[in-house]
């Protein structure tokens, strides 16, 4: 990807105030298809301004359910963020009550690619203060990304190791490739195998000798009777959860409630989305005691993206003192 679209919502009451919201799909990645998504907020436009302010959190909730397209992750989201912001006088302060104290750890990001350029961003990483570096693998030579990942723990035996295979690893290698990787003490991999195969999924999760957590394999399951099932069924030991992909806050609520009902542990990523939907993300993320690393710092992959006081400092995603924000252009 050298480039994302997106959409910025604003809804504004009758007094001027405004609350600006970001709908972010990703083609062949997200439900919805971006090419649908300017008409069905055509259909979003001509309901909303038959509709009330809303004047509390409930209130958002439902006028985001009622008015968000049925399949539209997406827009669920996009909503949600803009009536939210518009419910606290359009100040970007989505759902902390002091962004001074949002102070949230989260993982480096360490992107696919040929050796060298990995190496690197391992370093750049590891200087900026990363506790925690979550690798992406599957797209190299197997025995090449062993070495990058031994190589990786030989600098610390404290740092956290978190890998994400995004469905790369074949079902009849994955145990094996599973159980090199666990000499390495990592913390957890994210998809190893494609989703939809729940069977395999269930050995995989039952056998493998590093924590599972699923990510892809949550896009499809919305009911919550299905998603207790997913949960009950292949045992988990984490669940990954953006509220872009996921169906909103609301639905990521539900996700993270039937997560620690069945003692299963969460974290939250963006979906690359820009400063606009990432600050609210971050701020849902402060709203729980939850020591696990996030997944926040995409923000600086961006050449112009909105200014805002968001910093990622030590391995922290936190706030200026600055409240400064840019214009979307709306």
């Amino acid at each position: 990807m050298n480039d994302r679209k997106v959409w910025f919502l604003k809804v504004s009451d009758e007094n001027g105030n405004s609350g600006i919201g970001e709908v972010a799909p990703i083609e062949r990645l997200s439900p919805e298809s971006p090419k649908d998504i300017p008409e069905e907020l055509e259909l979003v436009m001509s309901k909303i301004v038959d509709l009330d302010k809303p004047e509390s959190e409930s209130d958002v909730w439902e006028m985001a359910k009622k008015l968000a397209p049925k399949g539209f992750s997406s827009i669920r989201f996009g909503l949600e963020v803009a009536l939210f912001d518009l419910l606290n006088g359009g100040s970007k302060t989505i759902f902390a009550k002091k962004l001074s104290k949002v102070r949230i750890p989260i993982n480096g990001l360490v992107w696919m690619g040929a050796v060298d350029f990995m190496k690197k961003q391992i370093e750049e990483k590891l200087d900026e203060g990363y506790s925690c570096i979550k690798l992406k693998v599957g797209s190299l030579d197997f025995e090449t990304e062993v070495g990058i990942i031994k190589n990786l723990r030989k600098l610390s035996d404290e740092l956290v190791i978190r890998l994400d295979a995004n469905g790369a690893f074949p079902t009849n290698e994955v145990l094996m490739k599973l159980k090199k990787l666990s000499a390495y003490n990592i913390h957890s991999i994210e998809q190893p195998i494609l989703p939809m195969q729940p069977e395999a999924m269930q050995i995989v999760c039952a056998k493998s000798e590093i924590p599972i957590a699923l990510d892809e394999e949550l896009i499809w399951v919305n009911g919550e009777r299905e998603r207790l099932q997913l949960l009950q069924d292949l045992k988990p030991q984490y669940v990954v959860l953006k509220p872009t992909l996921h169906g909103g806050f609301s639905s990521v609520k539900n996700w993270i409630d039937l997560a620690e009902i069945q003692g299963v542990n969460w974290w939250i990523t963006s979906y690359l989305e820009s400063n606009v939907g990432l600050n609210a993300i971050a701020q849902f993320a402060s709203l729980y005691e939850n020591d696990e690393y996030h997944g926040l710092g995409t923000g600086n992959l961006f050449h112009n993206n909105i200014i805002s006081p968001i910093q990622i400092e030590d391995g922290f995603f936190k706030y200026a003192k600055s409240s400064t924000w840019g214009d979307v252009g709306l």
